[in-house]
């Protein structure tokens, strides 16, 4: 690639369950920290927000947990196609996607993996401040990747 992912880059690891607050529990008491806080994020399909190339809406439970250097984001799909969606009914419980954080080199970095023969289209997101596009990886690299500008 013209534009490698830099691994310094590393930003989180995305895991969708079916319950969130029983891993939000259990992670918590694995590291001896606080249950994080849940919330729910409605992602509006529109030019913002777009799933296989369409615009859909879904909804889903989130929380972070906060580690030195990236996070570990919890996901529970709640209604509405998605990635994540998509992801539990194939696989149920697991690594959904690891997230690097490329800054400006990101529109580069998304077209050199779609040159790569990945699929980038899985889902695009933008949002105040920066986007993320979930690239399809999972039959290569076992796993899908969350390309972002910036966190």
């Amino acid at each position: 690639m013209e534009h490698p992912v830099n691994k310094l880059g590393f930003c989180q690891i995305n895991i969708v369950v079916r319950d969130i607050e029983l891993a939000a529990q259990k992670w918590a008491k694995l590291l001896g920290i606080d249950v994080p806080e849940i919330r729910i994020n409605h992602l509006e399909g529109n030019e913002n927000y777009t799933y296989r190339g369409e615009p859909v809406s879904c909804d889903l439970k989130v929380c972070d947990i906060p580690m030195n250097g990236f996070v570990i984001e919890l996901h529970q799909p709640i209604g509405g196609p998605s990635s994540f969606q998509e992801f539990i009914e194939k696989h149920g419980n697991g690594v959904h996607h690891l997230g690097f954080e490329v800054g400006a080199l990101r529109d580069e970095v998304i077209e050199d993996m779609k040159k790569d023969g990945y699929d980038v289209n899985r889902t695009l997101g933008i949002y105040p401040g920066s986007s993320w596009t979930i690239v399809d990886a999972e039959e290569t690299l076992g796993v899908n990747l969350n390309i972002k500008p910036v966190r």
